[in-house]
């Protein structure tokens, strides 16, 4: 079997860790092997960038071409080469969260998003995304309850991250053959339990 791409995506306190791993061991219980990863990130160079990305001020667009610096670098050393050679990767966030971050927060131009995406990964969309969907004030809920001081987005206000919401169930309802919008409100273990299905029924059925 080919290597397939799966990514998670929502805002910052939806749950995702937690069904990333459960993920990633139901696959490799497939015997399969898979590739655990993160954006911005996954490699050495494009996790200095994160580091930038999330905690140094800078323009709107400065910030877009740091995400998608990062990103090009993650799939050219990382993503890519795992999924030539029959691996799978599933990544904690991809294209689908620049979008709605700095698209949906904060304001960029889609035409100057649909040019990087463009750019940097013309031929390559995850086959299947987990959106977990949240209202953000419950989400601000669970992150006061179990984090300190966060980085520059999750330290932003409750409008931000509504507008960061509509955007990624815009972005899901444009690009629906890929995604799966989850209920995040619900139990872990309910997740958890959608998730396996979601996969065994699109890989492995």
């Amino acid at each position: 079997m080919s290597g397939r791409f799966i990514t998670f995506e929502g805002i910052d306190g939806a749950g995702k860790s937690t069904q990333i791993a459960a993920a990633v061991a139901l696959i490799a219980g497939r015997g399969l092997q898979v590739v655990q990863t993160r954006e911005p990130g996954g490699t050495p160079l494009a996790e200095k960038l994160r580091e930038l990305a999330l905690h140094e001020p800078m323009h709107l667009e400065t910030e877009a071409l740091v995400m998608f610096a990062a990103r090009r670098e993650h799939l050219a050393a990382k993503i890519e080469p795992a999924l030539s050679a029959g691996q799978w990767v599933v990544c904690d966030r991809f294209s689908d969260a620049t979008y709605a971050y700095q698209v949906g927060g904060r304001g960029l131009a889609a035409d100057k998003f649909a040019v990087l995406e463009q750019w940097v990964h013309p031929h390559r969309q995850p086959d299947l995304t987990f959106l977990f969907d949240l209202d953000p004030a419950i989400a601000a809920a669970r992150m006061a309850a179990s984090r300190s001081e966060g980085d520059r987005f999750e330290r932003e206000q409750a409008d931000f991250f509504a507008r960061v919401r509509a955007a990624y169930l815009a972005r899901a309802r444009d690009c629906s053959a890929r995604f799966h919008v989850l209920d995040a409100t619900r139990t872990p273990d309910d997740i958890q339990r959608e998730v396996e299905e979601v996969i065994r029924e699109r890989f492995f059925a």
